[in-house]
């Protein structure tokens, strides 16, 4: 077996977790649930696995890299840190109808890498500027923060849905956190996004310093990747010193989280250093 196929493994373990928590929250199934969380592990596992592999077989090619250098391996990485992520809120909160709403990220992630035609899973050599260790420092710091957005996009939907609800009881709803759990950890989760999109925008801009000779030179990928810096910058801001929560909140959550899907994939349309087509 090949990191491909393992990979191609994970994506449909990953779809079944996502289809586990939804049954479990609607139905109200715990063992569901727990069988859910069961088949995530299993998911991280060969998730992990395909990784390790495709590193590996990057060296058996002669071109060893780290395989975060292209749109197929980030995805598969953004799924990984997602799954990560959402586990570990899942274990503190013991609460896995978040998993209703984070797990399908994941999912979707992987399977636009996996299943996609216009996405190419082979190792390639990596260009003269990609050869650096801040490319590693860089790609990871991003999509740790990505990931951890992605799940506070989840959330954000979640508190709408819960605070929405004025009267009458909703079997779906009714088991949802209280929409302050919710808030809180939508806080939360965005605070430790931003951190890690923060540093990744100044590993970013040391390796471009490295490979291009400057730190920033407004390409696309550069500019939007400063516009949801804003955006989260704003929100933070905003409950800082204007004591901001709720609905707002998770609007801009909602929003920040449409500028990382544009940043990651948008720009990729548009002429740039970072386009994953110059890869």
């Amino acid at each position: 077996m090949n990191s491909s196929l393992m990979l191609s493994l994970t994506t449909f373990v990953y779809g079944l977790a996502a289809f586990l928590y939804i049954v479990s929250w609607v139905f109200k199934k715990q063992a569901v649930g727990v069988l859910a969380t069961g088949t995530s592990v299993a998911g991280i596992a060969a998730n992990t696995a395909g990784i390790i592999m495709r590193w590996v077989e990057s060296y058996e090619l002669g071109i060893g890299h780290a395989p975060l250098s292209n749109l197929y391996e980030s995805l598969v990485f953004f799924s990984w840190t997602i799954v990560i992520i959402y586990l570990v809120v899942e274990r503190k909160y013991n609460d896995r109808i978040i998993g209703a709403f984070s797990m399908p990220l994941a999912f979707l992630a992987i399977a636009y890498a996996s299943l996609s035609p216009n996405i190419s899973d082979r190792i390639q050599p990596l260009i003269p500027a990609l050869k650096s260790n801040w490319l590693i420092a860089h790609v990871i710091t991003c999509f740790i923060g990505y990931a951890a957005l992605a799940v506070a996009f989840g959330i954000s939907i979640m508190y709408l849905f819960k605070e929405a609800r004025t009267s009458g009881k909703s079997f779906l709803l009714d088991r949802f956190p209280a929409p302050a759990v919710l808030d809180e950890l939508n806080h939360q989760m965005i605070m430790f996004g931003f951190l890690f999109l923060s540093i990744g925008i100044i590993t970013g801009a040391v390796w471009a310093n490295s490979a291009w000779g400057r730190y920033w030179g407004w390409d696309p990928k550069e500019i939007w990747s400063l516009i949801t810096w804003f955006i989260y910058a704003a929100l933070l801001h905003a409950r800082l010193t204007r004591g901001w929560h709720g609905r707002r909140v998770a609007y801009l959550s909602i929003i920040g989280f449409m500028a990382v899907i544009f940043t990651y994939f948008g720009v990729n349309l548009l002429p740039g250093l970072h386009s994953y087509g110059q890869v």
